[in-house]
């Protein structure tokens, strides 16, 4: 049995022996690098980063590789290295100028005064050349330095013949085209004071003795980083030169204190890529300038949520003896004690829902007699209309010691914005008229357009001032502004900005004076 198994296993032997052997494949390959080709052999599946080590070809990290290091290598393929190096470059680049122009209507149409020459700038750039086989196949500007700003070319231009001058008590300020303006004592006697033209007219404030104007500037960092920064400048110099007051992001509220020597509060807001573009902090400080600098910061109110809708913001009035500071917020109005930092409600009001990214906020203004308040307040709807979609806006007053509120004007309109008259130095104060916008249609009061009306301080003798009958109405974007009452018996003046463009009426008589015509001007003031 064992016999008859050993020939077929000898078999089985004889044929493994004559099967034949696989052999490794070879692939031959091309590798091209500083101008020269080398012909390779490598085994097949072997990557080009192994036919670049097989090479013995050195590499840096910027080199290019064609194809890439990880593909799988074929028969008669060609490698290439693009030795790639970068070369960074610095220059100084100059800023060229820019031209701005001021329409002026005090000068005549075509004439022209240089305000301020230009300067060009000037900015360090470094730049990155990338090199190829040792020829330049691309640059690219890596970071920018300036190193000199350019200060803009300031010329005014002449637009129309003047209007007729008007004898003015005091300093009226006024903004248009982004530059601050200032008459003082006639509309004829008028002169640039901030030609930046970057003011954004949040903030526009003359101080107590009209001396020194604060105002807000557009921010240079994106406006998601800071909104604006404050200034004040001396409307005395002849070509004063602003100065910061290192705040940035207000856009509610910073006034003068009443009888105070140069002391201003603001609130601020923290800025956001969304709408409506901030966050309010609900906050309160004092500064105070000695010189014309900016001294200690003294905190009233922290961070705050605000209420409903707090992330709008709230603002703040003055009395006019600057013994008190009101606020104003959309759910309500109050005291604020100074001392504590503690806010005393003095009216509930049912906030607005717009439907849109931004809040009502109460129109509030103080009385001559430093007791009274003006306020607009959100009224009771009419029908099946919630509380909170009500078109009602009242004008009503109230005694800080009384408590008690009494309506003046019904359907006044959410945009009324009271003010009240000054009260001549040395007077009770009991003498005082209140100016308010009216709506002309108060049921849509939010897109209506209005008109100037003013009344007593109890609300009677109501009349309707400007603009003239037959007339548009004009955009209540900012309350009405009273000129100052040096001497009992002087004139009431009002200031109002009527189609782009600053008007003066005459609170007795009625009678209005258009006093610019550029058709920019957006905020005024008046001390």
């Amino acid at each position: 049995m064992p016999k008859k198994l050993t020939i077929p296993l000898l078999f089985f032997f004889f044929l493994s022996s004559c099967a034949p052997q696989v052999q490794q494949v070879g692939i031959n390959v091309n590798v091209t690098a500083d101008g020269t080709s080398r012909e390779i052999t490598l085994p097949a599946g072997s990557t080009v980063q192994q036919a670049l080590t097989s090479s013995g070809v050195s590499l840096s990290q910027t080199d290019r590789i064609v194809p890439p290091a990880y593909t799988l290598l074929t028969e008669g393929m060609t490698i290439t290295i693009a030795r790639v190096r970068e070369e960074f470059e610095t220059q100084e680049v100059i800023i060229p100028f820019e031209r701005q122009e001021l329409r002026n209507e005090s000068l005549l149409t075509g004439e022209t005064r240089l305000v301020q020459a230009g300067q060009n700038g000037l900015k360090e750039i470094t730049l990155r050349h990338v090199f190829e086989n040792g020829s330049e196949v691309g640059n690219s500007i890596v970071s920018e330095n300036i190193l000199k700003i350019p200060i803009p070319e300031i010329v005014m231009v002449g637009v129309q013949t003047p209007f007729a001058p008007i004898t003015i008590p005091g300093k009226l300020v006024y903004l248009t085209g982004g530059n601050a303006w200032i008459m003082d004592g006639s509309t004829l006697n008028r002169q640039p004071l901030v030609t930046s033209g970057d003011l954004d007219g949040y903030i526009f404030s003359l101080s107590p003795d009209g001396k020194l104007l604060l105002f807000s500037r557009k921010s240079k960092l994106p406006i998601d980083q800071e909104i604006n920064t404050l200034w004040v400048a001396n409307t005395t110099s002849k070509n004063p030169t602003p100065v910061s007051l290192g705040i940035s992001n207000v856009v509610h509220f910073a006034a003068w204190q009443p009888g105070a020597n140069y002391m201003l509060a603001y609130s601020t807001v923290e800025p956001r890529s969304t709408a409506p573009g901030w966050q309010a902090n609900n906050d309160l400080h004092f500064l105070t300038l000695k010189n014309g600098v900016p001294g200690k910061i003294t905190d009233i109110l922290e961070t705050d949520s605000g209420g409903i809708y707090g992330w709008w913001g709230m603002t703040f009035a003055w009395s006019p003896n600057g013994q008190a500071l009101a606020y104003s917020r959309p759910d309500g109005v109050g005291l604020v004690d100074i001392n504590s930092g503690e806010l005393t409600p003095l009216a509930n009001v049912t906030p607005l829902n717009t439907h849109g990214y931004w809040a009502w906020i109460p129109g509030l203004s103080w009385g001559g007699d430093n007791q009274s308040m003006y306020l607009v307040t959100h009224a009771a709807p009419t029908g099946l209309v919630s509380p909170e979609e009500s078109p009602n806006f009242d004008l009503v007053t109230t005694s800080i010691s009384a408590g008690h509120f009494a309506t003046l004007v019904q359907q006044a309109g959410m945009f009324a914005y009271p003010a009240v008259s000054s009260v001549p130095e040395g007077e009770t104060g009991s003498s005082y008229l209140v100016a308010f916008w009216q709506a002309i249609f108060p049921m849509q009061s939010k897109t209506s357009r209005y008109q100037l009306d003013v009344m007593n301080g109890d609300g009677t003798n109501l009349r309707v001032l400007f603009p003239a009958e037959g007339q548009s109405g004009l955009e209540p974007r900012i309350p009405p502004i009273w000129a100052p009452r040096p001497l009992e018996g002087s004139a009431d003046f009002i200031g109002v900005i009527y189609e782009g463009n600053l008007w003066i009426v005459d609170a007795a008589s009625g009678q209005s004076q258009q006093v610019t015509g550029d058709g920019s001007t957006s905020q005024l003031d008046w001390k």
